[in-house]
């Protein structure tokens, strides 16, 4: 794939962003920037390549908002099944478990206000530029790029951080708008949907133009995906504090318990939000000039994104680029494992920074075909062969895969004694994401059979349309999902985006983190107890279905039959001599009767401490109480600190003290922070 060159050093050259550490680290663009830079299309241009250099920032894309900032949800773990540091305040597991701290510096916004400041230069600059209008093929298109960036800017503030200062142009040379207080999330969200109302009006469709033929630049499907997306959060459920705006009119989540003036509310008029999400991505479903479509080959999205490639069929909406062993660490901090020592290097790759567990496994069906595309039991040993690993709370997700990588990747990898940039694009939005944006806001505006006109098909197709990849065409299986069709919706989005750092957001926003998680988490220990049936997404599970035993063999002499792999069935014997084994979670998690293990009582304490910062308190008693080990389980458990005390369904992070001290005043944490 090409490589966009952003100039970093030539826009902070230019726009001079301040070396003082305020609490939004920002100052007003220079004399330099305004008159000089915009008075044409290709400075103007540079300076709006520089805004994108900057999401390659280890704080925002390059790291944070890539790997660790996925968290802790039904599927995803973010390092959470630790003992060890399931509630730190120095490390992204406790932040991601929503144990979040003051003096966390993993967590800090600095950078995210950084790339806003950055973007509000450009919209400044070029809406002021006296060639807009001469030069407006060129000229506007840029500022639909600045626009949407400065969106996505604040969009993550917002969804992090709750309210934060917000302000549309740049900073003051008097920084009189620097030192500025919270302002309202609804605002935020309200003036986010106008300026990207605007932005999607200027800019052209993937390949279009030849300005505009990579996906590492924004184009109109992206903006008005963004815009749907924005719209959904804007319409949708968050964490409130009733001591800020006092006098707003909300609509409060009755199934999320209010803890003094700390709630779960809403808008009340989401469903004109709805509204706009509907049109927008009907808009792109339905425009004879859409380019993109989904990949026939779900695997081929990621071969071709760790290959450096441009998915052939468009797939890819936006994708945020980065360079080899420049940065971005996509991939070797989640992906397919492989061991240190292999024939691939002394280093290994992938890992379980953010991994999944066997509730996620289970939830899809076998014949989905994204679910060996997603995770994977088997890693590469040093040995260079294939692996069964067996712990349940560690599957890793194996979207990235170090023999998918290009060729230029492996030479540096091979020979490197640290971690190397992997230069893997990070994928912002797909179109299976339109697809099921638009299923999910038409349903709720009209049902899943109403059809949309600008879109030519209902909720229901378009949800079909993304079942029918993952089952095939013409299987039964794509008709087969949850009867409550947004509950389906809700299925469909975790099998489809697992670690792709939407699945927390999407439950945040639909006011279902807590229930989710809580599901999830006594599922898990149910099925460690492996006496009862249990219940996983839409499928009902007898403990006989999941095996004692998993028996496997090789295809070639590295790699493992995947077909001949087990899962579901549990086998009296070994299939025949070829075949090696490997005890499977309920003979694991069983109380042995001598030995050493602990596993009954360590995975369950494990899984029920994970995500444990969420809500005020937390009482395991009824669930243990069924448990076979139960007695022993909570004592273990007892040793440990469970919620925060203060707040129910604080998903959000709290602001850096140092932030706050240099507000002067401005702004303080929220939340029982």
């Amino acid at each position: 794939m090409k490589k966009l060159l952003y100039n970093f050093s030539f826009i902070f050259l230019l726009v001079c962003v301040s070396c003082q550490d305020d609490f939004l680290d920002t100052s007003s663009p220079s004399k330099l920037s305004s008159e000089t830079v915009f008075k044409t299309s290709s400075m103007a241009k540079a300076a709006v390549m520089g805004v994108y250099g900057k999401m390659t920032d280890s704080n925002i894309y390059g790291q944070k908002l890539s790997v660790n900032w996925q968290g802790f949800s039904d599927i995803e773990s973010n390092q959470g099944f630790t003992t060890g540091a399931y509630n730190s305040n120095t490390s992204d597991q406790g932040a991601g478990n929503f144990y979040g701290d003051p003096y966390n510096q993993t967590t800090k916004w600095q950078a995210l206000f950084q790339l806003a400041e950055l973007a509000s230069a450009s919209v400044d600059g070029i809406r002021n530029s006296p060639i807009l209008e001469s030069q407006a093929s060129k000229m506007k298109p840029l500022l639909g790029e600045a626009l949407v960036l400065r969106s996505l800017a604040y969009f993550e503030l917002v969804r992090y951080w709750g309210d934060v200062p917000y302000k549309e142009g740049t900073s003051e040379s008097d920084l009189s708008n620097v030192y500025i207080g919270k302002i309202d999330r609804d605002v935020i969200y309200a003036s986010l949907v106008k300026d990207l109302t605007e932005a999607q009006g200027y800019l052209p469709w993937l390949k279009a133009d030849a300005e505009y033929a990579t996906v590492e630049r924004i184009t109109k499907g992206y903006a008005k995906g963004l815009l749907a997306k924005v719209a959904l959060f804007a319409g949708g459920w968050s964490l409130r504090d009733g001591n800020l705006f006092p006098s707003k009119d909300l609509e409060h989540n009755p199934n999320v318990p209010e803890n003094g003036n700390y709630f779960v509310g809403r808008v009340k008029n989401w469903r004109d939000y709805y509204q706009i999400a509907s049109q927008q991505t009907a808009e792109i479903l339905g425009s004879t000039a859409n380019p993109h479509q989904l990949d026939p080959d779900y695997e081929n999205i990621w071969k071709s994104v760790c290959g450096a490639k441009q998915n052939p069929f468009n797939e890819n909406l936006f994708e945020v680029a980065f360079g080899l062993g420049n940065s971005g660490d996509i991939g070797s901090l989640m992906g397919y494992e492989v061991a240190g020592g292999s024939k691939y290097g002394s280093r290994g790759f992938g890992g379980t920074y953010v991994g999944s567990h066997a509730y996620y496994f289970y939830s899809f069906t076998p014949e989905d075909k994204r679910r060996d595309v997603s995770l994977s039991w088997l890693n590469y040993t040093k040995d260079n062969v294939e692996g069964v690993k067996t712990d349940p709370l560690s599957v890793n997700f194996a979207k990235w895969r170090i023999y998918w990588m290009s060729p230029s990747y492996l030479a540096l990898h091979k020979t490197a004694n640290s971690r190397v940039a992997t230069g893997v694009n990070w994928i912002l939005m797909r179109y299976s994401d339109i697809y099921l944006m638009y299923a999910e806001a038409e349903n709720a505006l009209n049902g899943p059979e109403a059809i949309n006109p600008a879109a030519g098909m209902s909720a229901r197709q378009a949800l079909e349309k993304v079942r029918e990849r993952a089952f095939g065409v013409g299987s039964a299986k794509i008709k087969e999902y949850d009867a409550n069709f947004f509950d389906a919706i809700v299925n469909e989005r975790a099998w489809e985006f697992g670690c792709e750092n939407i699945r927390k957001q999407d439950l945040v926003r639909w006011g279902l983190l807590s229930e989710k998680i809580e599901t999830m988490k006594k599922t898990l220990c149910l099925m460690f107890d492996n006496k009862e049936a249990v219940n996983i997404f839409d499928k009902t599970y007898q403990a006989a279905d999941f095996p004692k035993t998993v028996y496997y063999k090789f295809k070639d002499a590295e790699y493992i039959d995947k077909s001949s792999l087990n899962y579901y069935t549990n086998l009296s014997a070994s299939p025949g001599p070829e075949y090696k084994s490997v005890s499977w979670f309920p003979t694991s998690a069983a109380k042995p009767l001598t030995g050493t293990n602990k596993n009954y009582v360590d995975w369950p304490v494990k899984t029920l401490l994970a995500g444990s910062g969420l809500n005020v308190a937390y009482d395991y008693s009824s669930l243990l109480g069924t448990m076979s080990n139960g007695t022993e389980i909570q004592a273990s458990l007892a040793q440990y600190t469970k919620g925060n005390g203060t707040c129910n369904y604080r998903h959000f992070f709290a602001i850096y003290y140092e932030d706050i001290f240099e507000s002067k005043g401005q702004i303080s944490n929220s939340y029982g922070f």
